[in-house]
């Protein structure tokens, strides 16, 4: 996913925004699927008025502008939405070190996966507490699921571990 398309989702979604309200719905929200930061987040927005996506709605004091999506922008974004194929490509500490876990002693591997279990375990309860707002819901969802999936991984390896 591009940064391009996230900063259009937020924008279509929750409506004209300045760069500053945008970084903070990213860690607010976006942060847990796509991670971008200020330093990121306004070098594209003024490509993205460059490339016709949005425009500048309103300057404040101290040069804080307000974007807003362009026709053009919303078409870009809607192509993405229905015709974009997700990239299965995932780079993951988790699965590296699951990957390696045997090039290690018994009860390292096992520190290993518990210390993998308690940040998944931190995550969910984190989670717990982000707003239940129509955008993003889906996202919320899917990324509860994985974290289950990753703690059930867990709990299974280590017992495997015990085992042997």
């Amino acid at each position: 996913m591009s940064l391009r398309i996230a900063l259009l989702g937020l924008l279509c979604g929750k409506g004209p925004a300045s760069g500053y309200d945008l970084t903070k719905s990213f860690e607010r929200s976006l942060n847990h699927v796509w991670q971008a930061g200020h330093t990121q987040i306004y070098p594209e927005l003024v490509k993205m008025t460059s490339d016709g996506l949005v425009t500048v709605e309103s300057e404040g004091a101290r040069g804080r502008k307000i974007y807003s999506v362009t026709p053009e922008g919303r078409r870009v974004l809607h192509e993405w939405l229905v015709g974009h194929s997700p990239s299965l490509t995932v780079r993951s500490d988790t699965g590296l070190q699951a990957f390696l876990l045997p090039l290690l002693d018994r009860d390292e591997a096992i520190a290993v996966v518990q210390r993998i279990r308690d940040c998944h375990a931190e995550r969910l309860a984190a989670l717990d507490f982000q707003p239940r707002g129509v955008l993003g819901r889906y996202a919320l969802a899917l990324g509860v699921g994985q974290i289950r999936s990753v703690l059930e991984w867990a709990d299974e390896t280590i017992a495997d571990l015990q085992r042997s």
